[in-house]
C-alpha cells in the first residue's frame, strides 16, 4: 500500500512494457469499447501507435499478429505496439452479457488512428499469423 500524508491510496501495477518510440507530433487518445453480447469486434485491423488497454468488464478473445489469441477477463491488462502489427481480433465471447474495455491511444500524426487490413493483405501475410489462429478471420 502506498502511503501519501494522510491518504491510503492504494496503487496496482496492471502492465509494464517498453513502447516504441514516439513520432514527434503525436496525440494522445483514451476510450471506452464495448461490445454487444456475441459481437465479433471491428475485424483485422492495425492502429498507427502503440495501445494501452484494460478489461473494465466481460470475457474478450485477443489476437495479435504472431501470438495465439488468447481471452482476456476483466481485470486484464493488455498492450498492442501499432504501427504494421495487425490486431486480428477482439470478440466478446459472451452470448449473454456485453463486454467493456478502456484503451489509451497514442496516434501518429497524420495518419488516421486505425486501418482496417483487407482480405489480400491478410492472405501474403498468413505466414506471419500464429499458427493456433483461425484460418479464416
Amino acid at each position: 500500500m502506498l502511503v501519501t500524508g494522510d491518504s491510503k491510496m492504494s496503487v496496482t501495477d496492471l502492465l509494464q512494457v517498453m513502447p516504441p518510440p514516439i513520432v514527434d507530433g503525436s496525440h494522445g487518445m483514451m476510450q471506452v469499447i464495448e461490445l454487444p453480447p456475441g459481437d465479433a469486434g471491428v475485424g483485422a485491423h492495425r492502429h498507427s501507435g502503440p495501445v494501452f488497454g484494460y478489461v473494465i468488464e466481460g470475457e474478450i478473445l485477443f489476437e495479435l499478429e504472431g501470438d495465439a489469441p488468447y481471452v482476456l477477463k476483466a481485470g486484464d491488462a493488455f498492450f498492442e505496439p501499432g504501427g504494421d502489427v495487425i490486431h486480428y481480433q477482439a470478440a466478446n465471447l459472451s452470448s449473454e452479457s456485453r463486454s467493456r474495455f478502456f484503451v489509451a491511444m497514442l496516434c501518429a500524426p497524420d495518419v488516421p488512428m486505425i486501418t482496417m487490413v483487407d482480405d489480400d493483405e491478410i492472405a501474403a501475410r498468413r505466414d506471419r499469423r500464429h499458427p493456433a489462429a483461425p484460418a479464416a478471420r
